[in-house]
């Protein structure tokens, strides 16, 4: 089967160039497992920071979000049967959606909206269940609540922001205060429902003061958060809660005391590295989201499609991502 993989590791500078087309073995599905012919990828942060850290001898095929359909399925598959058309976002321990056929857990994988297609699908995986998990697990908002509080979404127009926003707005009462820097993304964070947009350039307590805000409750910190940490924390009201997906070189939990902030960090790969005992909790989640598309209360974050998927438009869209300047979902389609 055709595949793109990541071939070598940086000597000096940027390894980009060796995300290479290869040749593999079709993969064979045994136990939860379903072999998926994939249709539309999309590429995320994830990609080009395992990309840049890479080490092995063996090449690895990247990837972590992908529609296409089930070809085939493991034994102890009782979800889904050959010809389901399915999304999902895949695990970090095995082989990505880089590929013409991958395997993936069923447990972690649901069935597509019917209402968009695999493009508008692939788009949207790993950053729903990355925005999900932090709203209503790790923040602890609550469906159809919160109406008297207030979320700060910094880096609002990427991936995951992009949704987060559509969530919080549309299955909650707080208010939504995303962040973005260009008349671009500030018009796109606008358009997906944040109440207010502020600017992550200029001092954050400055922003929310320029728009009659005092404090937040709740702050999802999705960039940079080693930059606006002190902001972040003196915007925070006291008993307030941050999460972040990000990784900061270091982080000093002290500055929290003082207000009880709690800390929280989201990473979506967790229930299928560890097999934790609720994973299937991701197919739920999925399918949850499925049904919000169909019917129409969230919007798919396709922001450019880059055509079929090889290793040139791959390393496009690398490129792009790594200038922390992406609206939007880069996506690819077809083999």
């Amino acid at each position: 089967m055709k595949a793109i993989a990541i071939t070598r590791s940086a000597e000096t500078g940027s390894n980009i160039a060796a995300l290479q087309d290869i040749t593999l073995p079709e993969p064979t599905a045994s136990g939860h497992d379903l072999l998926v012919e994939v249709k539309a990828i999309s590429v995320n942060p994830v990609d080009t920071k395992v990309r840049g850290g890479f080490t092995g001898n063996e090449p690895r095929v990247l990837g972590w979000d992908a529609a296409g359909v089930v070809v085939a399925t493991g034994e102890a598959v009782t979800l889904f049967k050959p010809g389901d058309e399915v999304w999902y976002a895949g695990s970090l321990t095995r082989p990505g959606s880089n590929s013409e056929y991958q395997l993936v857990d069923e447990r972690i994988t649901a069935l597509k909206p019917v209402s968009v297609d695999n493009a508008a699908a692939a788009a949207l995986p790993l950053t729903s269940i990355t925005a999900w998990e932090m709203l209503f697990d790790r923040l602890g908002v609550q469906e159809k609540g919160n109406e008297n509080d207030v979320l700060l979404i910094v880096g609002a127009a990427g991936g995951v922001g992009s949704i987060l926003t559509q969530l919080a707005r549309k299955l909650t009462r707080i208010t939504v205060i995303g962040t973005a820097s260009r008349p671009e993304s500030q018009k796109w964070v606008s358009e997906l429902g944040a109440h207010h947009v502020i600017d992550h350039r200029k001092p954050i307590t400055e922003e929310l003061a320029r728009i009659g805000v005092k404090h937040v409750t709740h702050v999802a910190s999705l960039t940079h958060t080693d930059q606006h940490y002190g902001q972040l924390i003196e915007a925070l009201i006291p008993q307030g809660k941050l999460a972040l997906i990000d990784d900061p070189q270091t982080l000093d939990a002290r500055p929290l005391k003082a207000k009880s902030l709690s800390l929280h960090w989201e990473f979506m790969f967790t229930r299928s590295m560890f097999e934790t005992r609720d994973m299937i909790e991701q197919h739920h989640l999925l399918s949850r989201v499925a049904k919000l598309i169909d019917d129409g209360v969230l919007k798919t974050t396709l922001g450019e499609h880059y055509g079929a998927i090889n290793a040139a438009n791959l390393r496009r869209a690398h490129e792009l991502l790594e200038t922390h300047r992406a609206v939007g979902k880069i996506v690819l389609e077809g083999f």
